[in-house]
């Protein structure tokens, strides 16, 4: 990145916050940080807080994956498909040093829902939804998968379908638009660990009054507010009297597991079909091989899942009817991590059939609530939103602004990071704990994916009185750290 955004970032990142913005939006998540971006852009002063880090919660713990849905062909929701294989394609340029395409492989046996026939149509659709934009579907053999795949159970096994999404590193992108919106509005702010605490509204003013906890209370006045807080929706909006709110969500809690890359023989990503008529990936990843996902309903409280035992075990047995021969175990796991998804119920209790379309409440003069939809469409689910408080702020608005590719560049997080890395991170990126900086800015999943010399311990130790420049840790913390 250029020393002069270097600086700016830096600027705006440690200013107080102010007194008044026109927009104030409430969670952190890729939404927010969409929404907050595009605003921005659009010249409209916003203030985006968190309750914990930005990008903590639900758009840090998803397949890692910029995709259309393959699955939701069944349920004929072609818009969503059409619309999530777009953006995909397009964030694939807007971000290409966080994203990446990838050929998924679809193995079909004789028992399988689907023959492999029926599969053929569907990768097609899926290319022709894409408008062809898809590097092109292809069909294996059973011979094919077995040479390709050679852990893959052989039994029944009748070929597979090859087509292609993307994969994508969640959390860090989420950040890189919301660091890439400061350097384009100077008045936008963004602010972590900071907490809504109370809303009021003045009629004659049309001004909200928001109460934001740091480690003091501050009073915030905005003219719009919007609330991007997934699957926290439902609780936030039922605290605050000013807001007459029914809930709408139908939480669903998804797992995933890091394997070590040596734990079952992959040629690139696949999709498994499990029993209970659930998809979960299988996708090889230079930290390690990503598997998952769950869907089980969940209840209170939401923050900072885990996955438990039952979960890890269901995922396992389904990874050894595909991999007999890896013999995957606990041994092999690098580490887990679980979110909640922000699902909208629509009257039934099935999370795999419940739509991935997004929806907007009004709750309240100038205020917007965003619920549901995916990881890939977070850009469109806020258009609408952007342009009314866009005009509202007496300016035009531009469309196309949002598509513009990033200015940001990650830090290089294949390779060890260096010092240098560290304290541009720490300047300018506001991780608040060790968490912060390793998990969500350098995307090291846990302790046992450094596979650097030396050791993961040694290397943060030594760079132990940079970090405390920033926030408190300690030496035992880091080797503490899972």
């Amino acid at each position: 990145m250029p020393s002069s955004l270097i600086h700016q970032r830096k600027r705006v990142m440690d200013q107080t916050l102010r007194s008044y913005y026109e927009c104030v939006i409430v969670g952190g998540g890729i939404v927010g940080a969409g929404l907050f971006r595009n605003l921005s852009m659009q010249q409209v002063n916003t203030l985006l807080i968190d309750k914990k880090d930005f990008s903590s919660q639900t758009s840090a713990t998803s397949s890692k994956m910029l995709h259309g849905g393959i699955r939701y062909l069944e349920n004929f929701d072609f818009h969503l498909i059409w619309e999530a294989l777009h953006e995909k394609k397009l964030w694939c340029h807007l971000a290409p040093h966080l994203t990446g395409e990838k050929h998924f492989a679809f193995p079909v046996f004789e028992n399988s829902k689907r023959p492999l026939w029926q599969l053929r149509i569907g990768v097609w659709l899926y290319d022709l939804l894409s408008g062809f934009k898809n590097p092109k579907h292809y069909m294996l053999t059973k011979d094919e998968c077995l040479q390709k795949y050679p852990d893959l159970n052989p039994e029944g096994l009748t070929g597979a379908g090859v087509y292609s999404d993307a994969i994508v590193d969640d959390s860090r992108l989420a950040l890189e638009i919301l660091f890439d919106a400061l350097t384009r509005n100077f008045h936008s702010q963004i602010a972590n660990y900071t907490e809504l605490m109370d809303v009021q509204y003045d009629e004659q003013s049309e001004l909200y009054q928001l109460t934001l906890k740091q480690q003091n209370n501050k009073i915030v006045f905005c003219k719009q507010l919007v609330f991007a807080t997934g699957p926290f929706t439902d609780e936030i909006l039922g605290k605050f009297n000013l807001f007459t709110w029914k809930p709408v969500l139908l939480p669903s809690k998804g797992i995933h597991l890091w394997l070590d890359i040596e734990a079952i023989k992959l040629d690139g990503p696949m999709v498994m079909q499990t029993i209970d008529d659930r998809v979960i990936f299988v996708i090889p990843q230079k930290r390690g091989i990503l598997v998952g996902t769950t869907e089980t309903k969940v209840k209170e409280p939401f923050f900072d899942q885990t996955a438990n035992t039952d979960e890890i075990n269901y995922v396992l047995q389904c990874l050894n009817l595909y991999f007999p021969k890896a013999n995957v175990t606990t041994k092999n796991i690098l580490s887990t991590f679980a979110g909640i998804r922000p699902l909208v119920s629509e009257g039934g209790g099935d999370l795999g059939k419940t739509s991935r379309e997004h929806k907007i409440f009004r709750p309240h003069k100038n205020t917007y609530v965003v619920v549901g939809g995916k990881y890939t469409t977070f850009r469109v689910m806020t258009e609408e939103i952007a342009r009314e408080i866009t005009l509202k702020a007496n300016k035009s608005y531009n469309p196309l602004l949002s598509s513009t590719k990033l200015i940001a560049n990650a830090v290089e997080k294949l390779n060890r990071p260096t010092r240098l890395d560290l304290e541009q991170i720490l300047k300018n990126e506001s991780p608040k704990c060790f968490a912060d900086l390793v998990i969500r800015r350098l995307s090291i999943p846990g302790k046992k994916h450094w596979n650097f010399s030396p050791s993961f311990d040694d290397f943060f130790t030594e760079y132990l009185p940079l970090m405390q420049k920033y926030f408190p840790v300690t030496e035992d913390e880091i080797r503490a750290f899972k």
